[in-house]
This record gives C-alpha cells, sequence and structure tokens, in this order.
C-alpha cells in the first residue's frame, strides 16, 4: 500500500475567518484511488465533529468513483473537476454520485457548462484565482450563484484575496496571510509589552501577587487567558475562575503555554482570527509529532514553539525583537530564529503541512522517524483543537 501524505490549506472568508480546511492527498505517481480511501478510513476516530467543511483533493490525480468507497463524514466534501463529469469515465461517476450523494465542490473548467446539466448536484464551484482574473470571477460569480457556493482556489497574495472577495466568492483558499502585512514596527507595543512582562514573570515563578499586579494593568489579559482556559480545547473538569485558582489547579509550566497565546491576542492584524487559529493549529501540531520522540517536559516548549511561529505576522514586529524581550530557552528561539537545535525538525515539518509537496512532507516526515499515517492523524487532531479553541 502506498502511503499517503496529506498537506492542507485553509477556507477564509470575508471577516478573516477560517471557516473550513482543506485536504490536499499526495498519492504520488504509483498511488490508486484505494490508497486515498485507506488514509481517509485511518482517520476516521480523529475526524473534526460539527459542520465546518473539509475539502479533499486528491491533487493532480483527480478523486473519481472508487474514492467513494470511502465512507464520507457529514462534513466533508469531495472536489471534482468538472471535465470528470462529461468524459468517458463520467456516466460511471455520476451513477456513483447519485447513489452515495456526497456533498461536493465542482471545479470550474471548460466542460463546466456541460457539466451543470448532469443532475448531480454541488454545493459549492471552485474558481482557479490564477486561471481568471477579476473582471472574469465578477461575471462567473454572477453566472454561478444559483448553482454553488463559490469559492477561490490558489490564492496567493494578500491583494488578491481582498479581489477576490469584491468579485463576489464566499471564501478564499491560500496561506496568503501568513506573510507580515506591512514593514515590521520597531518595538512592542504597550498591550503587548506588559503580556510580555506577564509571561516573564510566569516563567521565572514570580510570586502570585507580582504577576497579579500586572494583570491588572490590562484587564482583558485576565477575561482573555480565562477564556482560552475555559475553552472545550483545554478540557477541565471546572470552571477556572482567578488566575490564582489557574496556578493552583495548572501550575506555572502548563500558564505559560496558554498565557503565550495571548501574545497573539493583541494583534491589531486584519487577518488576526485566521492567524490566530493557524498558530494554534501549529502548536498542537508540533506537540502532537514529537510524541514519544522528545521527554515530555519539552512538550510545552514545542507548543510554545508552534505558537510563536507567527508572531511577526500577527505582531508586526520582527522577530529578533520580540524574542529580545522575552526570556525564552534557546531551542524554542533558535527554531523561531532558523538556527536548528533539536525543535527546528518539528517546526519545518509543520510549515511543511502548509505547502502543496507531498514528497517534501514525506522526506522531512521521514527525519523523524513518522509514518503518513501518524502525520495524517496528527494533523486533523491538531485541527479538531484549533477549531475547539476558537471563540
Amino acid at each position: 500500500m502506498n502511503e499517503v501524505f496529506m498537506s492542507r490549506q485553509p477556507l477564509v472568508n470575508r471577516q478573516s475567518r477560517i471557516i473550513a480546511t482543506r485536504l490536499t492527498l499526495h498519492l504520488g505517481n504509483q498511488g490508486e484511488m484505494r490508497d486515498a480511501v485507506s488514509a481517509l478510513d485511518g482517520l476516521t476516530d480523529v475526524w473534526p465533529p460539527g459542520e465546518k467543511p473539509v475539502f479533499i483533493s486528491c491533487g493532480p490525480a483527480s478523486c473519481d468513483a472508487r474514492l467513494l468507497d470511502w465512507s464520507a463524514p457529514g462534513n466533508a466534501t469531495i472536489e471534482l473537476p468538472a471535465a470528470s463529469l462529461v468524459n468517458e469515465q463520467g456516466a460511471e461517476l455520476i451513477a456513483a454520485l447519485q447513489t452515495w450523494q456526497p456533498t461536493l465542490c465542482v471545479h470550474f473548467d471548460p466542460q463546466a457548462t456541460q457539466a451543470m446539466t448532469v443532475g448531480v448536484p454541488c454545493r459549492f464551484i471552485g474558481f482557479d484565482a490564477r486561471r481568471f482574473n477579476l473582471a472574469q470571477l465578477k461575471l462567473l460569480a454572477a453566472r454561478t450563484r444559483s448553482l454553488g457556493i463559490a469559492i477561490a482556489f490558489n490564492v496567493d497574495t494578500a491583494a488578491d484575496f481582498r479581489a477576490c472577495m469584491d468579485a463576489g466568492m464566499t471564501a478564499a483558499s491560500g496561506w496568503f496571510f501568513t506573510s507580515p502585512s506591512s514593514a515590521p514596527a520597531k518595538t512592542l507595543n504597550p498591550g503587548q509589552a506588559n503580556i510580555v512582562r506577564v509571561l516573564n514573570l510566569v516563567r521565572s515563578n514570580a510570586e502570585i501577587r507580582e504577576i497579579e499586579a500586572a494583570l491588572k494593568q490590562d484587564v482583558a489579559i485576565s477575561y482573555k487567558l480565562l477564556r482560552y482556559i475555559n475553552t472545550a480545547g483545554f478540557g477541565l473538569s471546572c470552571e477556572i475562575q482567578s488566575f490564582r485558582h489557574a496556578v493552583n489547579m495548572l501550575g506555572y509550566d502548563k500558564l505559560n503555554r496558554w498565557l503565550s497565546l495571548l501574545l497573539g491576542t493583541a494583534s491589531k492584524d486584519p487577518m488576526a482570527p485566521a492567524l490566530m487559529h493557524t498558530a494554534l493549529f501549529r502548536a498542537r501540531l508540533m506537540e502532537l509529532l514529537a510524541n514519544g520522540l522528545v521527554d515530555k517536559s519539552e512538550y510545552d516548549n514545542l507548543f510554545i514553539t508552534g505558537a510563536f511561529s507567527l508572531l511577526d505576522a500577527l505582531l508586526g514586529v520582527g522577530i529578533e525583537q520580540v524574542l529580545d524581550a522575552m526570556r525564552l530557552p534557546e531551542p524554542i528561539s533558535d527554531a523561531l530564529l532558523g538556527n536548528g537545535g533539536r525543535y527546528q525538525a518539528f517546526l519545518e515539518l509543520a510549515l511543511a503541512s502548509e505547502r502543496d509537496d507531498g514528497q517534501m512532507i514525506a522526506e522531512q516526515a521521514a527525519m523523524l522517524g513518522l509514518t503518513a499515517s501518524q502525520f495524517n492523524r496528527a494533523q486533523m487532531q491538531a485541527l479538531c483543537f484549533a477549531d475547539a479553541m476558537e471563540f
């Protein structure tokens, strides 16, 4: 059986929120659709609950009727090129679709007009943003509005994203938001600086009253911290009522990881919701990938490394300036600065999961001794975590 590694892209709406995730199955030259089915079947127990769509793409291989052997969850959406509905195997595919009735996203192509008349309903229509200009997207979105929800794929820049939204797209898929949107500031703003101060106090095990005094300088920090800790993603059996209560229940080490997330909430970037979701995903993914490969005492540091990997985009400040203000363990700083160290490989694999390069992912995973199944399952678990932590 051929190993199938997954990469992913978010679908971002005009409110800058990630409303769906797109998974691409990299089948390779020798892969078959049964390999895709096997890979998806292995994710049943870690599949994200709820109604947030999860799109499934087979990349250049294109999904066909054999993928319908997969018992797709209710929130799964299968991507198909319109041409697949009208080619030589089209009749077989149409019959299978009419039998199993999965949720579909049909990619708009020259055969789309004919494909829309074959009697297979689709919920989404995908448009390649590299193929159509703004005027064409506006026209196509208007013409197909009654046939499905318009989604733009392969969106590369923030300007392209805004153009797609202006053209009438409901969401756009890509990592256009992860690069800083402007020249970095030289210093942290007061709100960011106070969170760093609290972080440093917690990391140095300062007296609770000293940390509480720092928190009182910005009441919003305490509020946000308690909201994070009490979300479903944290999984506590009782509600945390105060910072002192949190220290007693969790201890300083665990509090440090949740305080680290607050630094991102001080962002003024318009894409902050999507950035925070991605930072949460990376944080949890790195922690999961390291399971059994490093000492348990380092899991929190790996989580923080992932959470801080987008600070330059979130805060609008160079990562060097942020790290200069913080007292972080050397392995975290080294990984964030690209200087190597024992966390670097985990961060590189997390970043590889966001690129449409199955070979790169396979090579990065092999360096850590991880199988495709282990890597894919960790991604789905991280997705469930990031979704649960949103508010």
